[in-house]
């Protein structure tokens, strides 16, 4: 779909200068800056999200629910904190 907009050209050009310093065009950042605010992720922020999980050590994603692990279940029975 095309998406006309009307900006003064001082913004523009501004805009245009930082979209290269981050090697990428004007309508990269505008259209990603659309999908963020519409909260639907493309497909190469999801896979960098998950390389930026897979490089951390025992990281999970924010959607993933904590899982204890079995020593967890254990530690109030030796610390005393259980019904037991």
């Amino acid at each position: 779909m095309n998406l006309t907009l009307s900006v003064d050209e001082q913004t523009v050009e501004r805009a245009r200068a930082v979209a290269q310093e981050q090697g990428t065009s004007l309508n990269a950042l505008i259209r990603e800056f659309l999908e963020r605010l519409a909260g639907r992720p493309r497909g190469a922020e999801i896979a960098g999200e998950l390389r930026r999980l897979w490089a951390q050590p025992g990281a999970r994603s924010r959607s993933e629910p904590y899982r204890f692990r079995r020593e967890d279940a254990y530690d109030t029975r030796r610390t005393g904190g259980g019904r037991g």
